[in-house]
């Protein structure tokens, strides 16, 4: 069973910005490594802790047989933060997808591993029908090839729903370090986090925010199951997100935002929590919940396309395109919200990412 470094474990614990990567592909929908590489230097400078690839925001399709990317696009990142770690000795949390049924999430695991990568957070798509020992059981057979962050995925992105028991029995695993809540539903994020509390685990293990459109709320949050001086104090301490693949230096901005007013408990939390609801109504544009998420990839890439960072919005599917009327949303969101983005930062530095 593999351990984390401790400045990782301490780092995933304290809360970081955690991006979700996109793929970067050309028109001829092949993979751009210049500037796959670039969105990875991107986040890193933007400030981010680390960075989670081969996950949904990737594509899960890099996994096909006729795609082939999922090696690839893990590599090419990992190469990218060991050359960025080279030169500024910033260590950064490396995070990869598993998905598929447990020989395939196994080898993913081998795979990660031996690319360097801290984590494995683990999509529990591919068993849909398996009950709750299956599940955990899966888990644990992942957890003693890679350290896992438990990933609660919302099911219209291809997740399932995970009961309260499921979790109880999750957090029993010893190697899982983590945990990623995203299914988009506060009834079925309070089932995690109560699990976490219950477990006499809630120091050991980091709960992340993937619910998009909550993401300040989560951050702020104090959790208490029980009176308050006899219960474990939960705390969700940072994202891992699709909504910070992009404007990524306003949400690590954000996030020591939320860090400073949880430390001084100031009056600020009003305007925070004002800004909280303007977050979402721009997720609401970039990721499409009226249209069931269906326009959530290509919402991301119009974002990126608009800064430059990427070319086009290209998928691997080449039905995966933007809503009707999301395009005009996004322009409406952009110009209500000008605080929110921050194209200014990635136009001064582009250029040299792109190098």
């Amino acid at each position: 069973m593999t351990s984390l470094p401790q400045q990782i474990i301490d780092q995933l614990r304290n809360g970081v910005v955690i991006p979700a990567h996109p793929l970067a592909l050309n028109s001829t929908r092949k993979l751009d490594e210049k500037r796959q590489c670039a969105l990875t230097r991107y986040y890193c400078a933007a400030g981010a802790g680390g960075v989670a690839v081969g996950v949904h925001t990737t594509q899960f399709e890099i996994r096909e047989p006729r795609v082939g990317l999922y090696k690839p696009v893990l590599t090419l990142a990992a190469e990218t933060l060991d050359s960025i770690s080279s030169s500024t000795g910033k260590p950064y949390i490396r995070i990869a997808g598993i998905a598929g049924p447990t020989v395939q999430a196994v080898a993913e695991a081998k795979l990660a591993a031996d690319l360097g990568y801290h984590l494995g957070l683990v999509s529990l798509g591919a068993l849909q029908n398996a009950n709750n020992a299956a599940l955990v059981s899966h888990l644990r057979a992942v957890s003693e090839v890679i350290p896992v962050m438990g990933f609660y995925l919302q099911p219209s992105v291809g997740g399932l729903i995970l009961n309260s028991d499921f979790w109880r029995q999750a957090v029993e695993i010893e190697n899982l370090m983590a945990i990623k809540i995203a299914p988009f539903n506060r009834y079925y994020t309070l089932d995690v986090v109560r699990a976490v509390a219950e477990s006499g685990r809630a120091h050991e293990i980091a709960l992340y925010t993937g619910n998009d459109d909550n993401i300040l709320v989560d951050l702020l949050s104090e959790f208490h199951f029980g009176d308050k001086s006899d219960t474990a104090t939960v705390r969700i301490v940072g994202g891992l997100l699709g909504h910070w693949a992009f404007w990524t230096k306003k949400a690590v901005e954000l996030l020591a935002a939320v860090h400073a007013v949880r430390k001084a408990k100031k009056k600020t939390l009003f305007d925070i929590l004002t800004l909280g609801q303007q977050i979402t109504d721009a997720n609401a544009a970039v990721f499409d919940p009226h249209n069931n998420f269906a326009g959530c990839i290509p919402g991301i890439h119009e974002i990126l396309r608009r800064q430059g960072l990427l070319q086009g919005l290209w998928t691997l599917n080449p039905d995966e395109q933007l809503s009707p009327g999301q395009l005009s949303e996004i322009d409406r969101i952009y110009a209500t919200y000008p605080h929110l983005n921050d194209d200014e930062f990635v136009k001064e530095h582009l250029d040299d990412w792109l190098k």
